[in-house]
């Protein structure tokens, strides 16, 4: 892989955490607008070389980082632009909803470790207790950590945005793992794409992203365009529980989902290439590439649920979670105090990983989270996964860039990684390159927490944040990425 070298050019300042990055032309407008929305709720956009405010929602979204020591992974997660917008003024918004919140899905004994403030949100799993192995979520009505909520806005002309309809109320087990740049529109297909996270806590404990009848794990395709409106969707975790109208808007493209920071789709002649990245647990971060998958209707997966009867599969995307932490069995790490050289790993599912080693896709590339490698970085978790068509950084178009949050060196200030990929012509797992960039953040932490394009995906856009917390407000800034 080509050493790149690029250049980081400010655009906006002293914004809150950036979640989404994108490019849209407002009905009547003949520019194209960047976008950017903040996960405590704001959207704005850049007009004339002034930031301006499209839509503030804040009074909508949960109360965050109250009980997390500020940091939070709920929040205004996704937008999304209809293929339309210009002329119907449609948009789609994804957010955890204000006064919703829970006491979570399990009880502060099971797995908690005290040091993280007795948090079930980090349960790990003891192979050499089989009750810790396969737990239910139950009481699931009241027993949830929040809701969130997926819904269409219209933009009227001269007018202010207003909400339309709601298309989704899911209920959350834990905090964690909602997905982040969580919709997308499919140029293929026309639909709007959601990509959920697991639900939440580590090791994926009530195993939901294998489940076909949890929604919780799974990137899902929406016909927006098919008119549902039902006055207030009930809220729902499984996908039998949701109102027949809704079932018939739902395919499902690919299940095993940990938690993912959206999808790209990059144009090569008359097909679309997919990229899709999902977070690891204490291994590995991955990046997924496909063309070709069979998603299947929602109607059909209730209708062999019910049936109890085995679906054909194939050509479905599994990702291979909660099994497979990319290319490997899900291992825990056990600590040898007396020589960490020599940690004990320990292959959590193996049922698992051997049910699911053949029917799951292997990552395009995957990156460490220790590598002795000096070209390398050991990550902590990917935020970004974005296609480049552009040729005004030749060696990287074609190619996917992704972000880490940060470089794992246990030291401050934190500094977030850029890098990127590309496919092979012979279908292979490639390699990565770490990409060098030119600003200078001095002594401030630079977490690198979101990665947009345009609409053409030729030009490229960085999100960074001087802080892991929520609530240390007005701490970032967007970059444009240039030669």
């Amino acid at each position: 892989m080509r050493k790149v070298k690029v250049g980081l050019r400010p655009i906006v300042n002293n914004i809150n955490l950036p979640t989404v990055m994108k490019t849209a032309v407002l009905p009547g407008d003949s520019i194209e607008r960047l976008f950017i929305a903040t996960q405590i709720g704001e959207i704005f956009y850049i007009g004339n070389g002034e930031v301006r405010t499209f839509l503030d929602i804040r009074p909508r979204i949960l109360k965050l980082g109250i009980s997390n020591g500020g940091y939070d992974e709920r929040g205004l997660l996704g937008l999304a632009f209809h293929p339309s917008f210009y002329y119907n003024g449609l948009f789609y918004l994804h957010y955890s909803v204000a006064g919703t919140q829970g006491p979570g899905a399990l009880p502060p004994s099971e797995g908690a470790r005290p040091a993280q403030n007795a948090l079930p949100e980090f349960f790990k799993p003891n192979p050499c207790e089989p009750s810790t192995l396969n737990l239910k979520w139950l009481n699931r009505e009241t027993q949830y950590d929040h809701i969130d909520t997926v819904e269409e806005w219209v933009l009227q002309s001269g007018g202010q945005p207003q909400k339309r309809r709601t298309l989704l109320n899911l209920r959350r087990p834990f905090f964690n793992h909602n997905g982040v740049n969580s919709l997308n529109f499919s140029p293929e297909t026309g639909r709007l794409v959601l990509t959920t996270g697991d639900g939440g806590s580590g090791y994926d404990p009530f195993n939901l992203s294998q489940n076909d009848m949890e929604i919780a794990g799974k990137i899902i395709e929406i016909d927006v365009d098919r008119n549902t409106f039902i006055e207030n969707p009930p809220v729902v975790t499984r996908f039998n529980e949701l109102p027949a109208t809704i079932q018939e808007t739902l395919t499902v493209i690919a299940k095993g989902v940990r938690n993912m920071p959206g999808i790209s789709f990059q144009r090569f002649y008359n097909q679309f290439v997919k990229y899709v990245g999902n977070v690891g647990q204490d291994l590995v971060e991955s990046i997924f590439s496909f063309v070709q998958y069979k998603p299947i209707p929602v109607t059909q997966l209730i209708q062999a649920s019910l049936l109890k009867s085995q679906l054909d599969q194939e050509g479905f995307i599994n990702l291979g979670w909660r099994g497979w932490e990319g290319a490997f069995p899900t291992s825990i790490i056990r600590d040898c105090s007396e020589n960490p050289t020599l940690d004990e790993k320990t292959v959590a599912y193996y049922d698992e990983a051997v049910k699911t080693s053949s029917k799951r896709l292997q990552p395009l590339t995957s990156y460490f989270h220790q590598d002795p490698r000096p070209d390398k970085f050991g990550g902590t978790a990917l935020t970004g996964v974005q296609a480049y068509m552009g040729n005004e950084i030749p060696d990287l178009m074609g190619s996917v860039l992704f972000t880490d949050i940060a470089r794992d060196e246990g030291t401050l200030p934190g500094r977030g990684v850029l890098a990127y990929t590309r496919v092979r012509a012979d279908g292979r797992q490639n390699d990565f390159s770490v990409i060098q960039t030119d600003y200078n953040f001095g002594s401030q932490s630079a977490y690198y927490v979101s990665l947009g394009s345009n609409a053409n995906q030729n030009r490229l856009y960085l999100g960074v944040y001087g802080s892991m917390n929520v609530t240390d407000y007005n701490r970032g800034t967007i970059f444009e990425i240039v030669p």
